[in-house]
C-alpha cells in the first residue's frame, strides 16, 4: 500500500507539471542540471526547544545566495495529519523556493498537531530559506492539504503578516467537532493523544481549542486565504466540509463581511446531503485550472471558499497558481485566468490526500 501511494503521488506530480525532486541513488554522478533540480533533506534547530527538526528544501538556480537579479517566491508546504516533511516530493514548476517543514510529524502526541512548537518550526524554516536563499518576502506562500491544511489555517493566524497567500484545502478547523464525527477511530485516538485525552475536561477542553484554527482566525483579518473542500468529504473522505464552511465564515466576519457567511441552514444541508441547495446554485464558476467540476464558489473580500465535485481531495498545481498571483500589499488576486488563443490553460493533476 505504501508504496502504491509513493507512485500515485510521482505520478500526479508529474501530470501537474512539477518536477520529481528526489533523486534516485545510482551508481552514474547526477549531471549539473539534475544537482540543480534536487530537493534535500535540512537540519533546523528549533529557536523554542533546541530539537533539531528535519525539512525538505528546494532553492532554483534564480533563488542561489550567489546568484544576481530579483529575489524568488518561497512556497511553505506543510504535510499531511498523519505525514512528515519527507511526503511533499514534487514542487511546483515554476522559480520558487520551497522548504516543508516536519514541524514535529504525525498529530498523535502534545509536541505536534499546531503545538506551540510546531508553530514555531514552520516560522523556523522560513527563517532558514530566507538565510540560505534570496526569497521575495512580498511573496511567502503557504499550502497544505488536509492536516496541512488545518495547519495552514493555524499559521495564517499566527503569523499573518508573513503570509502573500494560504491555500487550504479539506482542512480540519475545529478538533472538537471533528471529534465528535469520528468517534472512536484512528482520528480521535489521535487527537487524544495530542491533548492529553478525549474532550470535556477543563485541561483537555484548553487544548483541543489552542490547537483549532477556528478560534483564532480572526487574528487573520486581511490575509488572502483559499479555503477548497470535496462537497463528499465527510462522506467519502475523513473532514466534513463544514470544517471548512465555517471557518469561511469566521474569516468573513473577521474582514467586515458578515452578509457574506453562508446560513447554518444551508451549511447544514450541504454536508448531509452532498450537494448544494438551489438557493446556492448560481454561485459557480467555470475555472480552465481545475478538473473537479467547481459546485459552490464565494467570495468575502480576501477569503474565497469553493466546494468542488470531489470527496477527500486536493488540485496541487490549482493551489500554486492561486498563490502566484498573490502578492503582499495588494488586494488578493480571485481573477479566474481565461485561455489565449484558444490554448488551454494547464490544469492540475487530482491527487487523493492521505491523512
Amino acid at each position: 500500500m505504501k508504496y502504491f501511494f509513493l507512485l500515485f503521488y510521482g505520478i500526479t506530480t508529474i501530470l501537474a507539471g512539477t518536477a520529481p525532486l528526489i533523486a534516485a541513488t545510482t551508481n552514474v554522478a547526477p549531471s549539473k542540471e539534475s544537482k540543480e533540480r534536487t530537493v534535500h533533506a535540512v537540519t533546523i534547530k528549533s529557536s523554542m526547544d533546541g530539537s533539531e527538526q528535519k525539512a525538505l528544501f528546494y532553492v532554483p538556480p534564480e533563488g542561489a545566495p550567489d546568484q544576481k537579479g530579483a529575489p524568488v517566491p518561497l512556497l511553505v508546504q506543510l504535510h499531511t495529519w498523519g505525514g512528515k516533511y519527507d511526503q511533499s516530493k514534487g514542487h511546483p514548476n515554476k522559480k520558487w523556493v520551497m522548504i516543508a517543514p516536519d514541524f514535529r510529524g504525525p498529530n498523535n502526541r502534545p509536541e505536534a498537531c499546531a503545538s506551540k512548537l510546531a508553530i514555531q518550526d514552520v516560522l523556523d524554516a522560513v527563517e532558514y530559506a530566507k538565510k540560505n536563499a534570496r526569497i521575495d518576502e512580498s511573496r511567502i506562500y503557504l499550502s497544505g492539504w488536509s492536516g496541512g491544511g488545518h495547519m495552514a489555517l493555524m499559521m495564517a493566524a499566527k503569523a499573518p503578516d508573513i503570509w502573500a497567500g494560504v491555500s487550504s484545502w479539506v482542512p480540519v478547523s475545529d478538533l472538537v467537532a471533528w471529534h465528535a464525527h469520528h468517534g472512536p477511530s484512528r482520528y480521535s485516538l489521535a487527537m487524544d493523544k495530542a491533548c492529553g485525552g478525549a474532550p470535556g475536561t477543563p485541561a483537555t477542553d484548553a487544548e483541543y481549542k489552542a490547537r483549532s484554527p477556528i478560534n483564532f482566525l480572526p487574528a487573520a483579518k486581511g490575509v488572502p486565504i483559499d479555503i477548497n473542500a470535496g462537497i463528499h468529504d465527510g462522506h467519502k473522505g475523513s473532514v466534513p466540509i463544514s470544517q471548512s464552511l465555517y471557518a469561511f465564515n469566521v474569516l468573513a466576519e473577521a474582514n467586515g463581511l458578515k452578509d457574506k457567511q453562508i446560513s447554518e441552514e444551508n451549511i447544514q444541508f450541504m454536508t448531509r446531503e452532498e450537494k448544494v441547495p438551489p438557493a446556492l446554485a448560481g454561485e459557480t464558476e467555470n475555472d480552465p485550472e481545475r478538473r473537479l467540476a467547481i459546485l459552490f464558489r464565494r467570495v468575502a473580500g480576501p477569503i474565497r471558499i469553493t466546494l468542488f465535485e470531489g470527496g477527500h481531495t486536493a488540485e496541487n498545481g490549482a493551489a500554486w497558481n492561486w498563490l502566484e498571483r498573490q502578492k503582499k500589499g495588494n488586494p488578493a488576486d480571485f481573477k479566474v485566468p481565461q485561455p489565449r488563443n484558444k490554448k488551454k490553460i494547464p490544469v492540475s493533476a487530482v491527487q487523493d490526500v492521505a491523512k
